[in-house]
């Protein structure tokens, strides 16, 4: 069974391309701890079912994100975004 992480925040480049423009995102677990991951991680988690990653918007509104593919490859966005993931780019920068 997946476990559930929320996305509190993100590690953006400078690269316009969907693909390209989250390195990593990062969160809280429920033990209080940090974390961070790489997109590519991200991806294999997701893809194999390990967990299940999430924002939230204001309102406790959740978003699940999701691997998207482009001509370009996969990347990383919310099941509300359309091509770019503006949602996950709206969270604060990781510390």
């Amino acid at each position: 069974m997946a476990q559930y992480l929320h996305i509190r925040c993100v590690v953006r480049t400078d690269r316009t391309n969907a693909h390209e423009r989250i390195h990593s995102v990062g969160g809280v677990k429920p033990d209080g701890s940090r974390w961070k991951l790489t997109h590519d991680k991200v991806i294999s988690y997701i893809q194999d079912g390990t967990y299940v990653f999430y924002i939230e918007k204001p309102g406790g509104h959740r978003l699940d994100v999701i691997v998207a593919t482009s001509a370009y490859g996969n990347y990383l966005k919310t099941d509300a975004d359309r091509e770019q993931p503006d949602k996950l780019l709206s969270l604060p920068t990781c510390p």
